[in-house]
C-alpha cells in the first residue's frame, strides 16, 4: 500500500521527499543505517553529531515511519532505530546520491565507492525505467502532470509528452 502522508503542503513530490531527507544529517543518518548502525552512541560517534541535532532527527525519521525505535535493554531503557520499509526504499537514493558525488572527484580521491558484493567490481549506478531498461536521465523522459495534479501543475505539465 501507497502512503498518502504529505509532510508539506506542497504538490510536489520532490518537495515531499525533501520533507523526509532534505536535512544534511538526515542522509548521512541513513547512510549508517544501511551500513548496520543502529543505536544513537554508534550514530554519534560515527557523524560528530551533536546530542540535541541527533535526537531531532532519529524522532523526526521515527514519527516519519523512516525508523522504527526498539528497545534492546530494558535497566536503563535503551533503544535502537532500525529501518523500516519506507527506510529501506531510500537507499537506491542513497547510493545515486553518493555515486553522484564521486563522479564529481578525481578516482584517486574517492574515500568510498560501490561494487558488487560478490566481485569486488566498483558498479556505476543509473537509474532506468523498469519497464524498459533504458535510462532516464536523458531529454526523451520528461515529467507529466499526474491524476492529482492542480490546475497550476497541468498549466507547467503537459497531461502527456505526446
Amino acid at each position: 500500500m501507497v502512503s498518502k502522508i504529505r509532510l508539506e503542503d506542497r504538490e510536489c513530490p520532490l518537495s515531499t521527499a525533501l520533507g523526509y531527507v532534505g536535512e544534511w544529517w538526515t542522509l548521512l543518518l541513513l547512510h549508517d543505517c544501511f551500513d548496520g548502525y543502529r543505536r544513537f552512541d554508534q550514530f554519534q560517534d560515527n557523524l560528530k553529531i551533536s546530542t540535541s541535532i541527533l535526537t531531532s532527527r532519529l524522532k523526526t525519521l521515527v514519527a516519519n515511519g523512516v525508523l522504527e525505535k526498539r528497545p534492546y535493554q530494558t535497566n536503563p531503557v535503551r533503544h535502537e532505530y532500525v529501518l523500516t520499509d519506507l527506510g529501506r526504499s531510500l537507499r537506491p537514493v542513497v547510493v545515486a546520491l553518493a555515486a553522484w558525488g564521486n563522479s564529481r572527484l578525481d578516482p584517486a580521491d574517492r574515500s568510498m565507492i560501490l561494487v558488487n558484493a560478490e566481485t569486488g567490481e566498483e558498479a556505476e549506478p543509473v537509474l532506468v525505467d523498469r519497464a524498459t531498461g533504458r535510462r532516464v536521465d536523458g531529454d526523451d523522459y520528461v515529467f507529466a502532470a499526474g491524476p492529482a495534479a492542480s490546475p497550476a501543475f497541468r498549466d507547467r505539465y503537459p497531461d502527456s509528452a505526446g
